[in-house]
């Protein structure tokens, strides 16, 4: 048995552990902190080191640069209508509001602060369709990615690596709490890769462990209640798309002690997940940023969706859609030209120019394509088909489906009924998806990756590309409940002294902040929120 002391105890490596530990040592340097993190040492940073690296702010001066009127009042009432909040959120609805408030001195001016820089035009996602949305753009996309935010974080830490320890590929197995469920004395678990256990005694923990959408059975298992419909299908096929550490196993373990849990069944998965073409682990996937121009059909080859389905405007509407339909997957349907200028990966991996901070050749792809991602994804990954002629495209889709099987006239009654509508011109256009890339097109930021009108069955565009997309997972929207000081409640709603939790754990605040929807931008902003709350409450007490 070997046995650790510290100060603090941090439980995973992600961007919210990383930044309550940061915190803590700037104004602490003498307390000992130490950090017990799953994975590898060269995935310190979770999920955050993937992403895409885009941040919820209101009243940046990106914004304001651009004319982007915004306030917190307005951001306040898009996330009031996108959450749809239910009574029992109500620690929730507080952190909510208290984020809202608070990113742009909490979040936007210390990533500054630490040598972050986002990129000049900001990006409108989430607008909403039956209800509000983003009322303006506020998705600020870091300049290097969130694997940049990783580094440069990271960096700051190395300072005071004589108070900081980080025990790579270990696995916390107990949280010691006393019978009473006030206060926190110490937790337990053993290394991986040499079976030795372990134990830590302290008096103060912060649970940074991510969610549970890194262990799709448990997604399936909360499935029903997440989409509320009877016509909803498991899918057969539910690709990873966050990672493997985030499996919900310390959720359990303070569940199993008597701290209540809310509502995992809210997820934020996504709509246009593809197999990864080199993946790590079984099952993993990549999250596509869809083309606006292309098409989504079901198996059968009929358009999903009324109105039809179109990103940037509600991502669990794509979900719920397609999740009704035979097998819970879609088809997007587009040619060559559209991939190119339209088709992305959301995240660090396959955004070369931004991830590396190489911005000719970031505008390169802007201009014209970023030919390098879509030749790969057309030659490396299973879900992409190409033909010179429908007829062979759904003879290829076909042969890569199992149970359904699309049908050639019905799939090309539906691309005719589109592009005539295109060459009939625009003002007899009576289509919600051209009115979408209409309205798209009136923000700069979004009209260069859209194009203007583009028939699918263009032979000037050819080669025709399917891509089977299936749904795949991403975010908890539930979790641990927490009140503004970031302090785990017990099941007679108080706080436990000494043990706290931060990002995914806690619903990115208090439970759950998002509600059912989330404005998108908000996960790592609220990571780096509310750690740096946890860690302003923990200073006052070592």
């Amino acid at each position: 048995m070997k046995n650790y002391k510290a100060d603090v105890v941090i439980i995973g490596g992600g961007l919210s552990g990383i930044t309550t530990a940061l915190e803590i040592v700037e104004n602490q340097p003498n307390k000992k902190i130490l950090i017990i993190e799953r994975g590898l040492k060269e995935n310190f940073g979770g999920l955050a080191k993937k992403s895409f690296g885009g941040v919820f702010f209101t009243g940046s001066k990106e914004q304001k640069r651009l004319g982007i009127k915004d306030s917190p009042e307005l951001a306040w009432m898009d996330w009031l209508s996108f959450a749809e909040f239910e009574p029992d959120d109500e620690y929730g609805k507080m952190w909510a509001k208290q984020f809202v408030y608070g990113n742009i001195d909490y979040v936007y001016y210390w990533l500054k602060s630490k040598g972050i820089r986002f990129f000049p035009v900001v990006h409108w996602v989430e607008r909403g369709l039956f209800t509000p949305g983003n009322s303006v753009p506020r998705f600020h996309m870091i300049w290097g990615t969130g694997y940049e935010l990783i580094r440069v974080l990271l960096q700051h830490l190395e300072k005071y690596e004589q108070s900081i320890e980080i025990l790579f590929r270990c696995k916390v197995d107990d949280i010691w709490l006393d019978s009473n469920l006030k206060k926190v004395t110490g937790c337990s678990g053993i290394h991986l890769d040499t079976n030795e256990p372990f134990e830590v005694h302290t008096n103060i923990i912060v649970v940074s462990a991510g969610g549970i959408t890194g262990n799709p059975e448990l997604v399936k298992k909360y499935w029903g209640y997440q989409h509320h419909s009877k016509d909803s299908k498991i899918p057969k096929i539910l690709l990873n798309g966050s990672i493997l550490e985030a499996d919900g196993s310390l959720h359990f373990i303070l569940e199993k002690k008597g701290i209540p849990l809310h509502k995992l069944h809210r997820q934020w998965n996504y709509a246009a997940g593809v197999h990864h073409p080199n993946p790590k682990f079984d099952g993993e996937g990549l999250s596509l940023v869809p083309a606006k121009s292309a098409l989504w059909v079901n198996a059968y080859g009929e358009r999903i969706g009324n109105p039809p389905l179109v990103s940037a405007y509600d991502t669990l509407y794509l979900v719920r859609e397609i999740v009704k339909q035979p097998g819970a997957y879609s088809w997007h349907i587009m040619n060559y030209k559209i991939a190119l200028k339209e088709l992305a990966v959301s995240g660090a991996e396959f955004n070369e120019g931004i991830r590396d901070k190489k911005i000719f050749q970031f505008l390169l792809t802007i201009l014209f394509g970023n030919k390098k991602l879509v030749h790969t994804l057309m030659n490396s990954c299973i879900d992409f088909i190409t033909a010179n002629s429908l007829e062979d495209l759904v003879k290829k889709m076909n042969e890569l489906q199992d149970e359904y099987k699309t049908d050639y006239q019905t799939l090309k009654d539906t691309i005719l009924r589109y592009d005539s509508m295109i060459q009939r011109g625009k003002k007899f256009f009576n289509d919600d998806q051209l009115r979408r890339i209409m309205h798209l097109r009136q923000y700069r930021g979004d009209r260069i990756r859209t194009l203007k009108f583009q028939r699918i069955l263009d032979k000037s565009a050819f080669p025709l590309i399917a891509i089977r997309l299936h749904i795949l997972t991403r975010k908890t929207l539930g979790g641990v409940i927490t009140n503004l000081k970031s302090q785990v409640m017990n099941n007679q709603n108080q706080p436990i002294e000494g043990l706290y939790a931060v990002g995914e754990t806690a619903g990115f605040g208090g439970g759950g902040i998002h509600g059912y929807r989330a404005l998108e931008g908000t996960f790592l902003g609220s990571c780096i929120f509310t750690g740096r709350i946890a860690a302003k409450d923990i200073l006052k007490k070592i």
